[in-house]
Formats: C-alpha cells, structure tokens, sequence
C-alpha cells in the first residue's frame, strides 16, 4: 500500500511525511518513482490546483496520489498573494526565493496600518487512478509582521504570526506546526478519508 505525495517541494514533504507517518501506508514521492510531472496550476481556486494535481500524479503513477495548493491571503491587499503566493512579485513568472518574496510582500504592506491580518489556506486532494477525487481545507489564522523571526519552515513563516502564541510559524517546532498549521489541519481531515480508501 502506497500513497505518492505530489509535490516536489522539500518544506511540504517534510510535514506530510511527519503528519501521516502513523498511517501504516507506504509515503512514496515523485522523484523516488522518476516521475517529473509539470502540472501547469491555471486553476482559478486553490481546489481546482489540488485536484488538477493528484490526478496528474494518480494517472501517472497508478497510485493514490495526494496534492495540496496553499497560499497566504493578506487582508490589507484583498486577499493577495493568495493563489499566486508561490509566484508573488514576479510579474514574468520566474521565481523569485522565499526571502526576495517575503521582502516583496512588506513592501506592498508598508502604507497600511498594522495589524496586517492574514491567513494561511490550505486545500488537500485525494485523487485515485480511477479519477475518484476527495477534497479537504485547512485555514490558520495570524497577521504579517515587518520583521523576520525565526529559522524553521519556509515560505511566508518568518513573518506569519501567530499571535495566541506570541510566535512566529517560523520559530514553531515541527510538533506544534503539525499541530495548528493550515496543512496541518487540511491533513487531519484527509487522514479519515485515508485511513477508509487503504481499510483492508
């Protein structure tokens, strides 16, 4: 029994493998199978990316196939970077790094007035080779702040506050980030579904 998490993205790998290590399947990923898989995400919600991806994989592969889009929704900037977070401040789409992103994100943010509310969405797909699909959400709520802390996680965290804990999602531990992320929570949700589609 196998489950491929799509992704390439080391950051993601690493909380998936942490968060479904208890799931007696076998988490294999795209580059132990060869597979290289050029999903183009032109969905228009973070559901239509999952799914486009898991399905991809699940095709390709022959095996249950899970994917996820996430995004950070900031509410000074109605809601951007939103679908567009991994490719934020680049107009020609080359990627920027996360710290040229970060950067890019507090200078849009510097003429409105803190605090800056935002929010991590995460949407999870479960796709089957038969094209069955099962989709699930996770959303963490915090603010932006101006000033990076912390050397954990990717992305956005350094500056994604949290501010129940006083503390960055960047300055978390892997045990608390799997804990209140918005993955996190998404994958809590997917575990049922998981645990039915592999029941002996």
């Amino acid at each position: 029994m196998k489950l491929l998490i799509a992704t390439n993205n080391p950051g993601k790998l690493a909380e998936f493998q942490e968060l479904l290590a208890d799931l007696g399947v076998e988490l294999v990923t795209p580059a132990q199978l060869g597979l290289d898989l050029d999903v183009v995400e032109d969905g228009v919600t973070y559901a239509e990316n999952a799914a486009k991806k898991a399905l991809a994989f699940a095709q390709a592969s022959g095996l249950i196939s899970l994917a996820d889009d996430s995004g950070l929704e900031v509410d000074a900037l109605d809601g951007a970077p939103g679908l567009y977070s991994a490719r934020y401040g680049s107009p020609d789409g080359t990627k920027l790094s996360d710290g040229e992103r970060r950067k890019y994100l507090l200078s849009k943010l510097q003429s409105f007035p803190r605090p800056w509310t935002a929010r991590f969405h995460a949407t999870i797909a479960i796709a089957a080779p038969n094209h069955q699909l099962q989709i699930t959400h996770g959303i963490c709520e915090g603010e932006i702040i101006p000033e990076e802390r912390g050397t954990g996680g990717f992305g956005y965290d350094p500056i994604f506050l949290l501010p129940e804990l006083g503390k960055t999602m960047a300055e978390l531990s892997m045990d608390e980030k799997n804990r209140l992320s918005h993955r996190a929570r998404a994958v809590m949700k997917a575990r049922g579904m998981l645990i039915k589609i592999f029941a002996p």
